[in-house]
């Protein structure tokens, strides 16, 4: 008998460090490109179609000893594999209830920071590498970098006895679908982004905010010229404690300057930002950025993707590098990598320009995300 494991069982035993082999049956391209990983997770491909007249000839190389999981695009097809391979003997057989598209869409809610002003929940996308925060004091919340899937953020609010009020991007998003705007029409909540980003929609622009502030919260909002992919990008400042870095700094790297087409003239804003902003930021602050690329190298004991910014300095070469123009030709160099799927499609749609039906987000949201230099791992 086969059994259903959802995104959230998934993510559970991801992040607790569970053994777990996955049979993924996409195409070999689609899992290159993007699949299940984990520190204790294994997994092989074997595309479904080499599996439709029996899958007899896959049965030694799958351990018996562990939980597999059969995974596909939407589910159908793991789902058939699935009830095969427990037919020919297997005991421990699961599905992927709604398949890879359920994996990318799954947020996983992480405590990160509290004290008797204010406390801070992470939301990992874990099938996407995507990152969103919400910041809660005296019954408001504030949220940074909100995922298209809003009603997560309704949830939490509401279960802490609080009305979201704040909304804010850090920069406009290459890999996926803002739910800023969405988010802030359902709450009536302020939403902030830079002017410069070019949005086309009603918003509040950070240039003419350098803080925000609602009950025990003191926002700074940190301008970062260029340093990512779009022409205003900004971190921000909690409380002198918390630096969500939005797509600036990554607890593995910095963020690629080459998406706008100007790597070298971005890369030298992103020299100034490292080494004036940042460089003047005490070593006990906690960075929290937009977005991770390894959950096993980036997340930390407390389960949460975060740094403290003396630990992420000093393995960083990059952020220990004097020289101006060797850090300029250091980052051009590795910027050229492969970049996020569709992001000309998801800039156009987060500025509010292009339209997309629910169907075709979700299409253009699965895969990967692209959006650092990670220096540190190589």
């Amino acid at each position: 008998m086969i059994t259903m494991m959802t995104a959230k069982d998934v993510a559970t035993m991801v992040k607790n460090k569970e053994e777990l082999f996955i049979l993924d049956v996409r195409n070999q391209t689609d899992y290159q490109d993007w699949r299940i990983e984990g520190e204790q997770v294994e997994s092989i491909n074997i595309p479904y179609f080499d599996l439709i007249d029996g899958v007899d000839g896959v049965l030694d190389q799958i351990p018996a000893h562990k939980k597999l999981l059969v995974v596909c695009a939407k589910e159908g097809s793991s789902k058939f594999v699935a009830e095969q391979l427990a037919e020919a003997g297997l005991e421990q057989v699961a599905y992927l209830q709604g398949g890879m598209k359920s994996w990318s869409e799954h947020l996983e809610q992480v405590l990160v920071y509290a004290d008797e002003r204010m406390k801070v929940y992470q939301y990992l996308r874990m099938g996407k590498g995507c990152l969103s925060y919400m910041v809660v004091s005296g019954g408001e919340a504030l949220v940074i970098d909100p995922s298209r899937f809003t009603d997560v953020y309704l949830d939490a609010a509401k279960h802490e006895g609080a009305k979201i009020s704040h909304i804010v991007d850090s920069h406009l998003h290459a890999d996926h679908i803002s739910g800023g705007k969405q988010l802030a029409q359902m709450t009536g909540a302020d939403y902030y982004m830079m002017k410069s980003e070019g949005a086309v929609f009603s918003f509040k622009p950070l240039e003419e905010y350098d803080r925000i502030r609602f009950a025990q919260v003191d926002l700074r909002v940190l301008a970062v010229k260029t340093p990512g992919h779009t022409p205003g990008s900004v971190s921000f400042f909690v409380n002198d404690k918390l630096l969500f870095s939005g797509d600036t700094l990554f607890v593995g790297g910095l963020g690629r300057p080459d998406l706008g087409g100007k790597a070298a003239e971005w890369a030298q804003d992103l020299y100034d930002t490292v080494y004036e902003k940042i460089a003047a930021m005490a070593d006990d602050v906690i960075v929290l950025p937009g977005h991770y690329a390894e959950l096993d190298r980036e997340v930390n004991e407390a389960g949460y993707v975060g740094a403290q910014l003396g630990v992420i300095r000093a393995a960083n070469e990059l952020m220990n590098q004097q020289d101006k123009k060797s850090f300029v030709d250091q980052v051009v160099a590795q910027s050229k990598t492969e970049t996020p799927p569709n992001f000309e499609e998801i800039i156009a749609i987060n500025r509010g320009v292009e339209e997309a039906t629910a169907e075709r987000q979700q299409e253009l949201e699965i895969g990967p995300n692209r959006c650092a230099l990670h220096h540190t791992h190589e």
